[in-house]
């Protein structure tokens, strides 16, 4: 007989920050709920540019219709759930404030870094650097780690305490995965890409083939 401790327990999606020199996670976030629903996008890097159709096409953009320049922009959107009234054994006197904070820094620069940068301006310092945030990977399950940059983050927050404080809202959450045209040669996001990459080759190898005949082409093409 089928006991509750037998039915395994399922894997949350979530980010993982990493030190982007030593490698080492920084801080998990594991997402609540999964989400129900993943939407994505994935576009080429063609060599010949877009809108190159016949009349007048150069014959450069025709040589190259075949080529690309890098690896595909993929995007992903999704929406995350974020209920306190789900964990009530866990204490929140704050609410869903801490959750919701930890997945805002992901775009934020900290104080410290804004006041060195205040620092640096005041020291006359013409160009600034911009502020480098800390290497964050996407994880979907064993077959899904990707490094990432958060684009969107739009919050509706749908029920409160007595104190005001959020205890539902939901998060729609972009992304871009991050490839090795957006990142320097030898980052480890880039390994981390490419290692994400060579996995998808892995499982499209082990996708069944099909036959001309199916297609009613059995004569050949």
């Amino acid at each position: 007989m089928t006991t509750y401790a037998d039915i395994p327990k399922p894997i949350r999606s979530g980010l993982v920050i990493v030190d982007p020199e030593r490698g080492t996670p920084q801080r998990i976030i594991v997402l609540q709920f999964n989400p129900d629903t993943l939407e994505r996008s994935v576009a080429p890097q063609a060599a010949g540019g877009e809108g190159g159709g016949g009349g007048g096409g150069s014959g450069g953009d025709r040589n190259e219709a075949l080529r690309l320049k890098g690896p595909a922009q993929e995007t992903w959107k999704f929406t995350a759930e974020i209920d306190a009234t789900d964990q009530l054994d866990v204490a929140a006197p704050d609410g869903i404030h801490p959750q919701m904070a930890v997945l805002e820094m992901l775009v934020q620069p900290t104080t410290a870094q804004l006041r060195a940068a205040s620092k640096l301006s005041k020291k006359g310092t013409i160009e600034i650097s911009p502020i480098e945030m800390p290497l964050t990977l996407f994880t979907w399950g064993s077959k899904r780690v990707m490094p990432v940059r958060l684009t969107e983050l739009s919050v509706n927050e749908s029920a409160f305490d007595v104190n005001l404080n959020p205890i539902r809202a939901s998060l729609s959450i972009g992304m871009k995965i991050l490839t090795v045209s957006d990142l320097p040669a030898g980052h480890r996001g880039a390994e981390l890409y490419l290692a994400h990459l060579a996995q998808k080759e892995q499982l499209a190898r082990r996708a069944r083939a099909g036959s001309l005949a199916q297609l009613g082409l059995g004569g050949g093409i």
